[in-house]
């Protein structure tokens, strides 16, 4: 028997009128350092209705230290963050991969694939929520931090043969990480990559439907032959490629719509996709007024929601008021649907 909150999320998903919006907080380890008092009165008054369940593996990842502390971070696939403060995650400055010889010993890590089911569904089991992947499924991002980002976008535009043998490892070894964590009990597969600048696409839209479209393609495919959701985050402008999510059958999208224009997105896209929140974290959460929260609340609510199709995400992330992040959730909560 599915739990309130799954039932809230799935007929949000399918624009069948919840009850209410579903709740979902992202929790940065700064808030958590800096703001642990708010952190428990928020969880308490506004519990979320989405969790991630947390990577189990049978074999130990190749990642050595804290990807959200100061210094060096070496995620599982072998490339260096730098990171400059605590509670955010860094920059890779060194390719891992810097000349296309280094292909040869160059192998994605299989430790990732190593999921424990067991573990997992178990986790499942004993929550209420809707579950969604830890997965780490984000080609674009994933070709920058092996080249480093200035190279991998010299790479699309001269796409040389060796980018295609990269993307070609990249893309089977995330179709392989997603079929095993669609083999879970999880509610949704969880994708993310990073495709816009403040203004504009970080590459041109015919190289984001050329190379990257039909990754994601197979990942939802993936996904829907295991009976899962697919929820993506992407941060930054990426209003000419939105169609082409909806398209290839993306359920729920993170993105800073603020940035885009909330009035467009809904008088283009509303009805037709889930809006995964956001509420502005640019300049709304960390300077705006709780009056400024709550109008944009209403704007958000006004503009996307469609008999569903809006979930109540924010983040509490660096320099956000805690006070703003539970003007979010109360405002969204004073709401009759």
């Amino acid at each position: 028997m599915f739990s309130p909150s799954k039932i809230l999320v799935e007929k949000t998903l399918h624009f069948d009128s919840p009850k209410r919006i579903p709740r979902h907080v992202w929790l940065l380890p700064w808030a958590e350092e800096h703001y642990a008092d708010s952190l428990r009165q928020l969880k308490e008054r506004f519990p979320d209705d989405i969790q991630a369940a947390r990577a189990v593996y049978h074999k130990p990842t190749e990642a050595v230290g804290d990807r959200y502390s100061q210094g060096t971070y070496i995620d599982e696939w072998g490339c260096v963050f730098e990171n400059p403060q605590d509670g955010i995650i860094g920059i890779v400055r060194k390719p891992r991969i810097s000349d296309w010889q280094d292909l040869d010993d160059f192998f994605p890590p299989q430790s990732t694939l190593s999921l424990d089911r067991n573990a997992i569904n178990a986790f499942c089991r004993e929550s209420d929520k809707f579950i969604l992947s830890e997965t780490t499924a984000r080609p674009f991002e994933r070709l920058q931090f092996l080249r480093t980002m200035e190279q991998a976008l010299i790479d699309l535009v001269e796409q040389p043969p060796d980018l295609f043998e990269l993307l070609q490892r990249i893309h089977a070894h995330y179709c392989k990480e997603i079929e095993v964590w669609a083999q879970t009990d999880i509610d949704g597969i969880a994708l993310m990559d990073d495709w816009g600048t403040q203004s504009s696409l970080i590459t041109s839209p015919d190289i984001f439907r050329q190379i990257f479209k039909p990754m994601y393609r197979d990942y939802v495919e993936i996904a829907r032959h295991f009976g899962k959701y697919v929820f993506l985050h992407t941060d930054g402008y990426i209003m000419d490629v939105f169609p082409d999510f909806i398209e290839i059958g993306i359920d729920a999208i993170n993105s800073q719509i603020f940035c885009m224009g909330v009035k467009e997105l809904g008088e283009r896209f509303r009805g037709k996709i889930t809006f995964w929140g956001e509420i502005d974290r640019q300049h709304l959460l960390p300077n705006g007024t709780q009056e400024d929260i709550a109008q944009a609340v209403c704007e958000v609510r006004d503009e996307l929601y469609e008999k569903g199709g809006v979930i109540a995400q924010c983040e509490f992330g660096l320099k956000a008021k805690p006070e703003n992040v539970l003007a979010v959730f109360e405002t969204w909560n004073s709401f009759r649907f």
